[in-house]
This record gives C-alpha cells, structure tokens and sequence, in this order.
C-alpha cells in the first residue's frame, strides 16, 4: 500500500517535535490516529521510521534518510494543489484563440481588454489566420476557441453562432456607384475589382455569389489583406466587396459603401470549439466575456 500525504504530514511532524503529543496537537489528531498513522507508514515502507524508548523518539537511520524526501513529497503536493487551485481560480493559465483576420481586428480587441481587466493572469496567444486553418487549430485542439465562418462538415468542433454579416460595395469618394442607396453585385462587377486571395472565406463566399449569378469579375489585383485592399480601393485602384464587419477594421479614410444586394448574401460569424472535450476555467470565463460582446457586435446597417 502507498503511503497517504496524512501518513507523510504525521511522520514529519513526529520528527520535527519529538514527540507524539505535541505532533498530534499541532495536526490536530489524537494521540491514537496519529500512531495509527506512523505505524501503517511504517508497515508501507517496510521498517521503523522512529525508535521508541524511555528517553523519547529519534529517527532510525532510515529515518533520517527518508525525512528530506518526505518533506519534499509533502512541498510538491501542496504546490500542485495550490496550481490547481490558482487554474480553477483564473489566478494563472493560458488560453489560445484561433480567429479570421476580420474579428481578429475588428473584434476580439475589446474582448481582450475587457478579459485582462479581469484575470491579469491568464496568458492569451491569438493566431489570426483562415477559415480552414482556424478549424484545424480548434480540431487539433491547439487552440481553445475558434472565431470564424461555419464549418462545413466538421464533426470534431461546435459552431455557436454570434452574428449575421453582410456584404458592402467599398468604393473611392466620388465612385459613381456611391450616388446609389444599394448596389447589386452585377453593378460592382462591372468596374475593376481589388480582390482578396482565393483561399480566404471571404472570397470563397463572393465567388459562390458570382457562380449563382452565371458572372465573374475583373480583377485588377489580389491580394491577402483586408487592410491592403481597403488602400488600394482608397488609392482609386478599383472598387472591392468585403464584409461590413471587415469595413470597420480598414481606415476609412478616401472610401465609401453602399450594401451589395441582389442578392443579399449574410455570412454567419461564430464560435467554434472542440466538440467532445471540456473547456478550462480560464477558456470557460473567455467564452462567457465573448457572449457578451456579441451583443454589441453590430455590422454596417443596411440602409
């Protein structure tokens, strides 16, 4: 049998007093259990740990020997508690997003700030990449919570949506497209068009729009940054369709947009986490100040 931490507390204290009465005051046991506990100790580690005699107690050989490495035994339980208690407590531990660019930028600052305001301790890594990477790293579990499109398909991870997006019409000051309440994406089209890279969820969606439409776009450029196209939009380069909650990340500084309709195309933005492992306290507490964002996460109003 494995000797219990009762059964190191007790030896130590044996040890270090001397004496079975004042160890058992001082551990608050009886007399009784407290001998009880060093004889099965004793029986454990299959000797005496003390020799009894008229004149008091003193640590066999054996004794003296084990009673550094109990005391340590007895430090690194008290330490692993004390973590685990600090971890349960959000006093220390370490969360990782996955998130779109998009809600990466335009989001998750906020979410942030407002967490550290409440658990100063608490590590946060953030990976802002693609959908299908944001999928693999919550999949993977090498992070905890994901921020993304829906996942099609993917058995392993959860989707909770937060918010229905929209595609805008970005264009330059002055674009005749701006003299519009709305623009249809046949409208858009038909002018020079900064694109975003083909493997972004962004464009993805824009070509199933243009697939169901039987259209395809002049593309004047490519590139893989929101925050590039905006400049270059700005810049007089073409015109671009990206998500409202995209256009607030961008400086808006030489742009304008109008709502893309016909169709109008909403793109549900959410969280997305392991489907069959539980969170930790300090995700857990992650989660419920992200829910509470969520309700101030309003895209461009459609006029």
């Amino acid at each position: 049998m494995q000797p219990s931490i009762r059964q190191l507390k007790a030896f130590v204290a044996v040890a270090e007093y001397g004496s079975f009465i004042e160890a058992s005051e001082r551990l608050h046991l009886s007399q009784p259990a407290l001998s009880i506990a060093i004889r099965k100790l004793e029986e454990s580690v299959g000797g005496m740990l003390f020799n009894r005699s008229p004149r008091g107690i003193q640590l066999t050989p054996e004794g003296r020997y084990f009673l550094p490495i109990a005391r340590r035994l007895i430090s690194d339980w008290d330490e692993a508690l004390g973590d685990i208690g600090e971890l349960f407590n959000k006093e220390r531990g370490k969360v990782t997003l996955a998130a779109l660019p998009t809600l990466a930028a335009g989001f998750l600052p906020a979410v942030l700030a407002d967490y550290r305001r409440q658990y100063p301790n608490i590590a946060i890594n953030v990976h802002d990449v693609l959908a299908n990477q944001v999928d693999e790293l919550v999949r993977d579990q090498r992070a905890d919570i994901g921020f993304s499109v829906k996942p099609s398909g993917a058995e392993a991870i959860h989707f909770e949506s937060l918010v229905d997006d929209h595609f805008v019409a970005v264009c330059p000051h002055g674009h005749p497209l701006l003299n519009q309440d709305e623009v249809k994406w046949e409208e858009l089209i038909a002018y020079p068009v900064i694109a975003l890279s083909r493997l972004s969820s962004t464009r993805q969606a824009i070509d199933e729009v243009l697939q169901h439409l039987d259209a395809e776009m002049d593309v004047m450029c490519e590139v893989s940054q929101i925050g590039t196209a905006g400049r270059m939009v700005a810049a007089g380069q073409g015109v671009a369709a990206l998500p409202s909650l995209s256009f607030k990340q961008i400086s808006s500084e030489g742009l304008e947009w109008r709502p893309l309709t016909h169709p109008t195309v909403p793109r549900t933005l959410g969280i997305i986490t392991p489907a069959r492992s539980l969170q930790s306290a300090a995700a857990t507490a992650m989660l419920e100040v992200v829910r509470k964002h969520a309700l101030t996460l309003n895209p461009l109003e459609i006029q």
